[in-house]
């Protein structure tokens, strides 16, 4: 997920010559089907991340109904997330197979009914199967998602859709949380939870309409090409490759663990916020919505490792002032902190594709394993953190795991011959 600020690799021939001639170079921008393109896959991204972190935003009604720690209410969220990353590659394995439109149709379609069920669960036990499952079907739309634009939108329009498919992430993930916690503190967690489920069917509705057929997909038959592990070991064994992964896993560990646990900070002294104020920090998504968008315009100008390290460097000084107990402060560190997490993952998303030296699909999905594998796990582990040692060990954390994907990301990751940079 992020934009391509210089030319992606060509996608492979189509299967049609006389509906997809050579001549053919993509979709361009101003054109109807490109804003098919960019409306389909803005209401995939809501639709994905809008299911995948709505119980974020309900996590302290969670853990006081359900009378649970809050590490343990944060595993409905990382369930989710491991569901995810086990889940991409094979996905991106099934999209060569099925082709990308079938592939993140059935992706959506499948997350969406799970959601529904996820309401009914009736114990952190069950709920957590469900959710795991339901971070499977998910993995469809992220695995493939990029590998579509790149092959379907003209070369020169890959970063500005690609930026768009990002902000529809970010106003998914927004939505989920912002809905959630209102209409969970009005009606019970439950009912937030499925509110979000029903506005994802409507998102995922808008997908299947508008979604315009793959014109340069061919499917990769069985023993033909370099096979799933062939791609995935020539993504594996780049160290530049492994710097961009381990910028998904760091930095994406780090944000979910902020917004997995600054509610809890927050109803506690001296802030006291009730469950409704507490979900308008969502808001600060907003931020992130912007900055996924600016920053193919940044990287054109100053270059991608400048405009991630930058990014990164903008996080962390968001992350500072979150340590200030001062309400004000908070705030503006949340919307400072989201704004570079968002700009560093446009970039280093989009970098990957860019970068993969052969299997595209399985190198995006790669990205996406170590990012969810990284939500997981930290912000699983984080809440230990928080719970025995407060913010400031949460913050030292997330601000450690920053710091190593900026000093990597400045030491290896350098342009490409013939590349932008």
């Amino acid at each position: 997920m992020g934009g391509h600020p210089c030319p992606p690799p060509e996608g492979p021939p189509a299967t049609d010559p006389a509906a997809a001639p050579s001549s053919w170079e993509g979709h361009t921008r101003g054109s109807r089907s490109y804003r098919r393109i960019l409306v389909a896959l803005f209401a995939a991204g809501v639709a994905t991340f809008a299911q995948l972190y709505s119980l974020q935003g309900v996590l302290p009604l969670l853990a006081s109904d359900l009378r649970v720690s809050a590490p343990r209410a944060a595993l409905t969220v990382s369930a989710a997330t491991l569901g995810l990353a086990v889940a991409v590659v094979p996905w991106s394995a099934v999209a060569d197979r099925w082709g990308r439109v079938r592939a993140m149709s059935a992706s959506t379609v499948s997350a969406t009914l799970l959601g529904l069920v996820v309401p009914l669960a009736p114990g952190l036990g069950p709920m957590l199967v469900v959710r795991f499952f339901e971070g499977v079907a998910l993995a469809g739309l992220p695995a493939v998602a990029v590998a579509y634009l790149a092959e379907e939108v003209h070369r020169l329009h890959v970063p500005g859709a690609a930026g768009t498919y990002v902000a529809g992430t970010t106003i998914g993930g927004l939505l989920g949380r912002l809905v959630a916690g209102p209409v969970g503190e009005a009606l019970g967690w439950r009912w937030g939870v499925a509110t979000v489920a029903f506005l994802a069917a409507a998102a995922t509705a808008v997908f299947l309409t508008l979604v315009p057929p793959a014109r340069r997909f061919a499917p990769v038959p069985r023993g033909v090409g370099p096979g799933l592990g062939a791609n995935l070991l020539a993504n594996l064994r780049r160290p530049d490759m492994l710097v961009l992964f381990w910028q998904g896993f760091a930095l994406m560990g780090g944000f979910v663990a902020v917004y997995n646990y600054l509610g809890f900070r927050l109803e506690d002294a001296p802030f006291d916020l009730p469950q409704t104020a507490i979900s308008l920090l969502f808001l600060a998504y907003l931020a992130g919505t912007v900055s996924s968008r600016s920053s193919g315009r940044l990287v054109e100008r100053l270059g991608r490792r400048t405009t991630l390290v930058g990014s990164v460097a903008v996080e962390l000084v968001g992350l500072a002032l979150t340590l200030v107990p001062w309400l004000p402060a908070v705030l503006a560190g949340l919307v400072v902190f989201t704004a570079g997490f968002f700009g560093a993952h446009a970039v280093a998303s989009g970098w990957t594709g860019q970068r993969a030296p052969q299997g595209r699909a399985q190198a995006t999905s790669l990205y996406n394993l170590f990012c969810y594998a990284g939500s997981s796990v930290v912000g699983w582990l984080a809440g230990y953190a928080f719970a025995s040692h407060g913010w400031g060990a949460l913050g030292a954390l997330v601000g450690g795991l920053a710091v190593s994907a900026a000093v990597l990301a400045a030491l290896v990751l350098r342009p490409l011959p013939g590349a932008a940079r």
